[in-house]
């Protein structure tokens, strides 16, 4: 605003200047006097008019600055939001290709088995993957207890197949049961999950004979002559064995290996186990 009434102050002086200026050049003798005065007046019109002038000029050169600095602020917003993004899928790309390399880490530690990469597209309500669905099915041979494992162990089993998805019921499912063993001993037990018990990050081990030698910190692996599930599979490892109250069998807990609060991929192994049911390893488990 200011601006504005600056620049037509100048035009109004520069006018009026440009009129004494034309009065000023006539020679006519009669004239001298009115030149005179002109004259004194003239000149700090003139100064005047040079000052709002400078004015002028140097609030028009400011606002130039303020604009080119406004629009260089939007281009560094711009960029700043471009670089962000990019920062954001690289370090996507990079978390990911660090899944990838663990998953590909944990297909070489089970070469004796074929295996096919699926991806998780949805699960059921709730915190955990209890049940979770994957993008491979029947076309790519996947088959009903299918084991599944992801993050270093055993996830869980496929209980329905599609030809484009599969559905897998984890391991920490309440209706879940895996018969299992420990590496160490040999010492056989039952992995009971449990969502409840789940929240403390960790799963029951039961049905452990009076007299095994289950430690904790050992590690509980799938057992020879599970029903469903293939031999030697990693779990996870023990804590808290002790006797039960009628001592004729020993408990405790176990803390999973696989990452039940964020799976993206996983490894369906293909070919299933038919041995016949054990007592105690629920069915479909």
């Amino acid at each position: 605003m200011e601006t504005k009434r600056s620049k037509y102050l100048l035009i109004g002086l520069t006018v009026i200047c440009i009129l004494l200026i034309g009065i000023t050049s006539f020679k006519d003798g009669i004239m001298e006097p009115l030149r005179t005065g002109v004259g004194y007046f003239l000149v700090p019109l003139q100064t005047g008019v040079n000052s709002v002038g400078r004015g002028v000029y140097t609030e028009l050169k400011d606002y130039s600055k303020l604009k080119n600095a406004l629009e260089e602020n939007e281009r560094l917003k711009d960029e700043v939001a471009r670089l962000t993004e990019e920062n954001n899928r690289l370090q996507q790309e990079q978390f990911e290709l660090a899944r990838l390399r663990e998953l590909y880490e944990l297909d070489q530690e089970y070469m004796q088995y074929e295996t096919i990469g699926a991806r998780v597209i949805a699960k059921d309500s709730g915190d955990w993957f209890q049940v979770f669905r994957v993008n491979k099915g029947s076309a790519d041979g996947v088959e009903v207890d299918d084991n599944v494992i992801a993050g270093g162990g055993l996830v869980g089993i496929v209980t329905d197949v599609g030809a484009n998805y599969a559905t897998v019921r984890s391991i920490i499912d309440d209706s879940s049961r895996v018969s299992a063993m420990t590496i160490q001993s040999g010492d056989r037990c039952i992995i009971a999950g449990d969502l409840t018990l789940f929240e403390e990050g960790r799963l029951r081990i039961t049905d452990i004979a009076k007299t095994g030698e289950i430690k904790d910190g050992d590690r509980i692996v799938t057992s020879n002559i599970s029903s469903k599930f293939l031999p030697g599979i990693l779990v996870g490892y023990a804590a808290d064995v002790t006797m039960d109250p009628k001592r004729l069998t020993q408990s405790g807990y176990l803390i999973p290996v696989a990452d039940f609060d964020n799976l993206q991929e996983v490894l369906i192994i293909r070919g299933t186990k038919y041995t016949g049911e054990e007592e105690g390893e629920g069915a479909g488990a």
